[in-house]
């Protein structure tokens, strides 16, 4: 998995466009990709003909080290999610290496991280659709938002705001999220993963 050091990266926060969903745990991926475009100093815009809104930057320290970005949140619903992201990786030409999907994962519990490289989609539909569009070989941020209580079903609670207790630590965890990423694409994987996979 050698990746071009001049390749520009796509960051993809999965989410659903529109207020009433900005807030929940599904959603995450968005908070990730708006941290970002603040911390490169950013707005989000449509992106042309994609259905998304993207951000162009650069992370990393000044000079040879840093990596140029293009954040993206795909505007089309969760579940296809992955034709605005060809559509972008295909125009900024992106190596599939080079993307990273940050998502919000139940199988693991609220707040952890994990970060990996391919893989499954695990019923996670923006997932299924980026994999359907070009193929399992991206990386993924998989933040934990735990498994619902008692018989609520999967698509209730991913479509609900996090809970009161679980805002108090939400910013620090999408801030420790936002870290992952940039140590990610500055530093690779193995080293993220050291860091970041709690």
């Amino acid at each position: 998995m050698t990746t071009d050091a001049n390749a520009p990266w796509l960051i993809v926060g999965l989410g659903n466009p529109g207020p009433e969903y900005a807030r929940n745990r599904h959603n995450v991926g968005f908070m990730v990709a708006d941290l970002l475009a603040e911390r490169v100093g950013g707005k989000f815009k449509r992106a042309g003909k994609a259905q998304a809104q993207v951000v162009e930057g650069r992370i990393g320290p000044p000079g040879p080290a840093s990596r140029r970005v293009i954040l993206t949140k795909p505007m089309s619903y969760m579940n296809l999610s992955g034709g605005p992201v060809n559509a972008l990786r295909d125009f900024y030409k992106v190596p599939v290496a080079n993307i990273v999907a940050v998502h919000d994962e139940l199988d693991i519990d609220y707040g952890t991280l994990r970060l990996k490289f391919g893989g499954g989609d695990n019923g996670h539909n923006g997932l299924k659709s980026m994999t359907k569009t070009m193929g399992p070989d991206y990386h993924r941020v998989r933040f934990g938002i735990g498994r619902p209580p008692g018989r609520m079903p999967v698509a209730d609670f991913v479509l609900k705001d996090f809970s009161s207790a679980e805002r108090k630590e939400l910013d620090y965890f999408v801030d420790r999220a936002t870290d992952a990423v940039e140590c990610l694409v500055i530093e690779g994987l193995e080293r993220a993963q050291g860091t970041y996979n709690s």
